[in-house]
């Protein structure tokens, strides 16, 4: 049968149907996932369109699936990184959710104080499982929206629940429905997606969601979650596997619009930052993220990230203000004792900072050879230099430049007499078996113990420089 499509203004044939196919046995999909080996990447080489949304935008899981993964945060510690957030999304809100569990008295605090900020982005969201039982937290909490978590591969099904596959989706039904009575706008989270029958179960899931979604009048959204990391990004991978395949299934099959389309997924095959990318490339409004990208085992998403690649796909921040990744960074590592990798993108100490003298000339000559983007300007990060035995003149100054803000007038070159000093003592340091990278606070008092007089400006300049910058992002 031809139908026109108004998607494509063409004529085309019309999707097929599909039902429920309950099976005695789970089906596990052995041959990828043997359990004794590496899974499998199979291709079949059929490969769909991109059909990226006319909007894209972030949510954030740090209160509810970053939190497994690291010490509990204090009530006040996520107010403060909720107002982060909202900073960070910008009048635009670009990061359109946070979703939070309901469990304890401290989560319905923190739930209650968020909500109070009076914020229009991110909206507060909760996540419950499929009873009754959680349900009601969501209605004695007077949320508008609610994650409910729907495992959807015959791993969970079978083997987790004891269920068979229609048990199960009258179970998940039965919570959507008791949501939508109650006005409450249900998310669905398709757990372990990555490993699930898509056309025996997923798409027929889908289905049920999207009549009922028709015949309420109300939006019914569906999170789709590569659970274990799975996911491949590649073009003609054959599903579960394939990142194009299940977002293309799902609009094609299910005809789920893409403002109710959101992805999550894990790191656990370093693929977490392209498979949420391609996600919203193929028809997925929402990627779900993490600060940081803390969350089970190898985290999720990091939401810095993906602001980074909002601006890269859009040519725009659209009101983002990304220099608030670096409050982020710092109130991770100041408050809450959070240790990131040194070496990490947009967040870690040394992830703009080179070592190797001749880099370092580069960068004392026009930091763009060398930075991979106006750093300071965009992130609040300049570029730095580590100093160590391969540094060099050139290193030393910059990281006088760098660490004290010097600029302009005030800025020096390698042929400073303070830099040939500092060389000097750096030099000895080492030809006495130093291997480790200078840290700031050596270099600080090697610079006192040469120039005295230099050093007071130089601070003093410094913390000019920082009240100048507080007073502007205040």
């Amino acid at each position: 049968m031809l139908e026109f499509s108004r998607k494509t203004n063409l004529l085309e044939q019309s999707a097929y149907r599909y039902t429920l196919q309950d099976v005695a046995e789970p089906n596990l999909y052995r041959h990828l996932f043997d359990y004794v080996s590496i899974p499998k990447v199979p291709f079949n080489h059929r490969i769909v369109p991109m059909n990226t949304p006319d909007q894209i935008w972030i949510t954030d899981t740090t209160f509810r699936d970053g939190q497994q993964a690291c010490s509990p945060f204090t009530v006040d510690q996520i107010v403060r990184l909720f107002e982060l957030l909202h900073k960070l999304g910008g009048p635009n809100g670009l990061i359109r959710q946070s979703e939070f569990f309901l469990y304890t008295d401290k989560d319905k605090q923190a739930v209650r104080r968020c909500m109070e900020l009076g914020y229009d982005f991110p909206e507060v969201t909760s996540w419950i499982r499929a009873n009754e039982k959680d349900f009601q937290l969501v209605k004695d909490m007077g949320v508008r929206e609610t994650g409910i978590l729907v495992s959807c591969s015959d791993y969970h099904i079978f083997k987790k629940m004891n269920l068979n596959r229609s048990q199960a989706m009258q179970k998940y039904l039965g919570i959507v429905r008791s949501a939508l009575e109650h006005d409450i706008l249900p998310r669905c989270h398709f757990e372990d997606i990555t490993r699930a029958d898509f056309y025996g179960f997923v798409v027929p899931f889908a289905n049920e969601l999207m009549k009922l979604a028709r015949e309420s009048g109300k939006q019914i959204k569906i999170r789709a979650c590569d659970t274990l990391g799975y996911a491949v990004s590649y073009p003609g991978v054959a599903l579960p596997r394939s990142v194009p395949g299940i977002i293309y299934g799902l609009q094609h099959y299910s005809e789920v619009p893409s403002d109710c389309l959101e992805w999550h997924g894990h790191n656990d095959f370093y693929k977490v930052v392209t498979n949420a990318a391609t996600a919203w490339l193929y028809g997925c409004s929402g990627v779900n993220c993490s600060l940081l990208g803390i969350g089970e085992r190898t985290g999720n998403c990091p939401l810095e990230a993906m602001a980074v690649e909002y601006a890269s796909l859009r040519g725009t921040t659209d009101g983002m203000d990304l220099s608030v990744i670096t409050e982020i960074a710092e109130y991770f590592e100041a408050e809450l004792g959070y240790e990131i990798p040194p070496r990490t993108p947009f967040v870690g100490r040394y992830f703009n900072a080179t070592r190797a003298g001749i880099h370092a000339d580069g960068l004392l000559k026009d930091e763009e050879i060398y930075n991979i983007f106006d750093t300071a300007r965009i992130l609040n990060r300049p570029a730095t230099v580590s100093v160590d035995s391969h540094s060099g003149l050139a290193g030393i100054a910059h990281w006088l430049n760098s660490f004290y803000g010097l600029k302009g007038e005030h800025a020096v070159d390698k042929r400073h007499p303070v830099v040939q000093s500092i060389r000097e003592a750096v030099d000895l340091l080492y030809q006495d078996g130093r291997n480790t990278v200078m840290g700031d606070g050596e270099l600080e008092d090697i610079l006192q113990q040469v120039d005295p007089n230099f050093f007071i400006a130089a601070t003093d300049h410094r913390l000019r420089s920082k009240r100048e910058r507080v007073g502007q992002s205040g």
